[in-house]
């Protein structure tokens, strides 16, 4: 652009010299507006801490800076107030608004002695909150640096430019130089200063301003616009890789399950008060610490002290025994009533659930059924991912009728139970022998080695472990798995606009170029091609942050 300047001044093309530079001027200043907003969405989106806390010294109020708390003050948070570090909640219960970490705009409600995060924002009443980590390590600060250091991963189209600059920049000075003084040798009435003029044109034309800032800029979006989200990228590298995935495979409990316990069915049979036999498994059941005694607690509610309950044992891998006004009590699996001869008339084998068998007085009185349910927008990911012809593989190490149950209800298209880590490896490897691409979704840390070998590693519920967030290439924060296909999105639709400024910046120099070698094109037009198109790039690439997805 200064070679052109001056060479139009040299000619006396002064108001073209002048628009040369006033243009290219203005462009900067755009593309470095569009940069800086595309960083400032990101972090104003992530930096969320508050710089001052309230915190209790002697029943006192005192506001100090955020980085001054230490682990073991206790932070006074008002309602409206946002959380600056990472703590335990000591008021009884307090809601709040999740949504700069989750994207999740619904209220989260929490109760004393649960983990409230940095970001957080207290909603309704007065909370007191525990510090548990410090100001630089809380999960907020974490996913701050981890999306900021996400630009430093480039995408291969973006490295590809870069080099493609650096190579390009050079010869089409030479081709300049080539165009002004070449045709001295093979034209008549060679006009040097003509010939000048077209070389400038090219020069102008050929400055790939349009591409350099265009492509990262997009690549900023997409990142921008999936943070917006609950969604977060490692770098833009697996926006791309994510965008040509075929196969998706998840695991079972805590991707598309709740992963806590509930009753699903109570069969009792006539002869017995259904809920006399509830109330004492209750509170047998309140003798173990087993998820299924948990899930029979919650389903039952509060237990009677009032039932005379003795003798209790715990019989290993068949259940518990108990006495209750001088009668046999036994709750556990089907093994249990086998050991001490209880004849039952169904066939437990073709329940698909987890089965718990109950006896009194020596005779079969029911069985509760118990599972984890199923996420209530599981079935619609899988839905989208067969519209996007994406494959859903599920692999887990629950019971085979299990896993095939979840995967018939979801309409997932191929399922394995009953595996080890290494078998899920092995499944992975067998998708990856067939050359089509995989991305894995788990917890990321049982899961390392699939998360390893697969093309995109993504984690559910990255507040959950920072070991998630180290692990994976992109973390969804909220546990939902609809997010899985909106990232595919996301990276789908910020490939789409990348390609859209390519294609846009090289058609459009292409043809001002072979005018402009011609001698059909002015320095006007020259301007056009490279100012107007890298400001039509820039505003196509900020598009994305603008997108719902």
């Amino acid at each position: 652009m200064s070679i052109a300047t001056i060479g139009a001044f040299a000619i006396g093309e002064y108001p073209e010299g002048v628009a040369v530079m006033l243009f290219y001027a203005v462009g900067e200043v755009f593309q470095s507006m569009a940069v800086t907003r595309a960083k400032g969405n990101i972090k104003a989106l992530l930096d969320q801490r508050p710089d001052e806390v309230t915190v209790m010294e002697n029943n006192q109020p005192k506001t100090i800076k955020a980085k001054e708390a230490k682990i073991g003050d206790i932070i006074q948070l008002k309602p409206g107030e946002k959380l600056a570090l990472d703590g335990e909640l000591l008021s009884d219960s307090a809601s709040f608004n999740t949504a700069a970490l989750t994207g999740e705009s619904k209220p989260d409600t929490k109760n004393k002695g649960e983990v409230v995060l940095a970001g957080m924002i207290n909603m309704n009443s007065i909370a007191l909150v525990k510090v548990n980590t410090a100001y630089e390590d809380s999960k907020l600060s974490k996913i701050l640096e981890l999306v900021q250091n996400a630009t430093a991963q480039k995408a291969p189209t973006e490295l590809f430019i870069r080099k493609f600059a650096k190579v390009y920049t050079p010869i089409v000075v030479f081709l300049a130089i080539g165009i002004c003084l070449l045709p001295y040798f093979f034209v008549s009435d060679y006009q040097f200063r003509d010939w000048l003029y077209r070389a400038l044109i090219f020069l102008v034309i050929s400055c790939p301003c349009a591409l350099v800032i265009s492509i990262p800029l997009g690549y900023f979006g997409g990142i921008g616009a999936a943070s917006r989200n609950g969604i977060l990228f490692k770098g833009s590298n697996f926006l791309d890789s994510i965008a040509e995935i075929q196969n998706v495979v998840m695991d079972k409990t805590g991707t598309m399950t709740e992963g806590v316990f509930k009753v699903q069915e109570v069969s009792i049979s006539p002869e017995f008060n259904k809920d006399e036999i509830l109330q004492m498994v209750n509170v047998l059941e309140s003798k173990s610490t087993h998820p299924v005694a948990t899930a029979i607690h919650n389903y039952v509610g509060d237990i009677n002290h009032a039932i005379p309950l003795e003798n209790v044992e715990e019989i290993a891998g068949h259940g518990l025994k108990a006495t209750i006004n001088g009668k046999e009590l036994l709750v556990g699996n089907f093994k249990l009533m086998d050991k001490f001869n209880i004849s039952y008339d169904i066939n437990h084998a073709n329940i698909v659930y987890t089965v718990i068998a109950v006896a009194y007085d020596k005779k079969f009185a029911g069985y509760i059924t118990i599972a984890d349910s199923i996420k209530e927008d599981a079935k619609e990911t899988v839905d989208n991912l067969h519209k996007m012809n994406v494959k859903a593989t599920m692999l887990s190490g629950d019971k085979g009728t299990v896993v095939k149950y979840v995967a018939d209800q979801l309409g997932i298209d191929n399922a394995f139970g009953d595996l080890l880590p290494e078998d899920k490896v092995n499944k992975v490897k067998e998708i990856k022998a067939k050359n089509q691409t995989v991305a894995f979704v788990g917890d990321g840390v049982n899961d390392a080695p699939v998360v390893a070998l697969s093309d995109v590693g993504i984690a559910m519920g990255g507040l959950g472990s920072d070991a998630t967030i180290e692990t994976a290439d992109v973390v969804i924060q909220d546990d939902k798995p609809s997010k899985i296909p909106m990232a595919i999105n996301i990276g789908k639709q910020t490939k789409k606009i990348v390609w859209q400024n390519i294609i846009l910046a090289f058609a459009v120099k292409a043809v001002v170029l072979i005018l402009g070698a011609g001698g059909l094109a002015t320095m006007w037009e020259a301007v056009f091609a490279d100012v107007g198109v890298a400001l039509l790039a820039i505003l196509n690439a900020v598009r994305i942050q603008r997108m719902k997805f």
